[in-house]
């Protein structure tokens, strides 16, 4: 069963006014470049040329994870999402390792800044735009479970934070004359740049590999546990994969044997609903029925079960733990 909630077109939109901001931004800072012939300036437009493929390859990724399922791709195109992701987090920590080389070779070489004025508010005014821009593609990443635009969002805030490090340096240098801060300063960020790389790289493998994501395995227990009905006597061997922004659950449900199979499918199909409800997210589930044995007797709160053969024992509480386990529960 596949529960759709689509809204790849607003992520395609925003996506597309990154692409369009960072080609003007990076405009803007060659233009304060050439005007202040600071290398950290230069540097920090460099990155800005990270920031322009990677909005076009979020573009394109997005693009890619709206296509429907084909025969070639029979869960969608959701997981180019994470490839891109990745290689956006590796665009940035090469961008840190672009920095870090220009802001030595300044040490090495020595140069006079010119027009630190106009340089100063060109790329203040760059830092200001890519922070908001950030902010925004961040909580809509969240709000729509897009790993693109929240990689994208932090691409720019990191950039943000480069973007104010070159300014503080002009600023010092501007009103002290001591041209060799503005390279300290830049290999400073440009460090810090590298670690937010990594980050991305770690989270984007951690989607392709499918880790298991804690925070929302516990979010679909909690509601299965405060929503359980009597008649879903276990829910074992849960798996979730992600797919962009789509997930895909996998579950096995303990239900009465002797319910008739359109009884049996109901009832899974109130689990699958109350979860759709639940979870802001486009959802596909492969859920499989069990027909109870002797050994769940114990754990069955059903109190007028017509074949019981077994007392009931105790109220399993269904966890992260036992839910993902291969097996049915028992009350040992």
């Amino acid at each position: 069963m596949n529960v759709q909630k689509n809204n790849n077109k607003d992520k395609l939109a925003f996506q597309k006014l990154i692409a369009v901001f960072g080609i003007i931004l990076f405009i803007g800072k060659i233009i304060a470049w050439k005007l202040t012939s600071s290398d950290a300036v230069f540097s920090d437009a460099m990155e800005s040329i990270v920031n322009v493929i990677s909005a076009f390859m979020g573009l394109y990724s997005l693009y890619l994870a709206a296509k429907p399922k084909d025969e070639d791709h029979p869960y969608g195109h959701g997981k180019v999402e994470f490839v891109t992701s990745g290689i956006e987090g590796a665009l940035i920590a090469i961008a840190g390792i672009m920095i870090i080389y220009e802001g030595i070779n300044s040490l090495i070489t020595g140069k006079i800044l010119e027009k630190l004025d106009w340089g100063i508010a060109i790329i203040a005014a760059t830092a200001i735009i890519n922070y908001l821009l950030g902010y925004i593609s961040i909580k809509k990443g969240k709000h729509e479970n897009s790993h693109v635009l929240i990689s994208s969002g932090k691409h720019l805030q990191s950039d943000t934070i480069t973007t104010l490090g070159v300014v503080i340096s002009l600023i010092v240098v501007y009103f002290t004359k001591i041209y060799w801060l503005d390279s300290v300063v830049a290999l400073i960020f440009g460090f810090y740049i590298i670690f937010i790389g990594y980050k991305i790289i770690r989270k984007s493998l951690s989607g392709i590999m499918d880790e298991q994501d804690p925070d929302l395995l516990n979010q679909i227990i909690k509601v299965l546990e405060e929503n359980r009905r009597t008649e879903w006597i276990d829910v074992h061997n849960m798996k979730i994969q992600q797919f962009g922004a789509n997930l895909h659950i996998d579950a096995h449900i303990t239900l009465p044997w002797y319910y008739s199979l359109c009884d049996a499918h109901n009832e899974m199909e109130k689990m699958i609903i109350l979860l759709a409800k639940n979870t802001k997210r486009s959802v596909e589930f492969n859920f499989h029925m069990d027909d109870c044995k002797p050994i769940s007797c114990p754990i069955c709160q059903i109190a007028d079960c017509p074949v019981r053969e077994r007392d009931f024992i105790k109220r399993v509480t269904w966890t992260p733990e036992n839910v993902t386990c291969v097996d049915k529960h028992t009350a040992e």
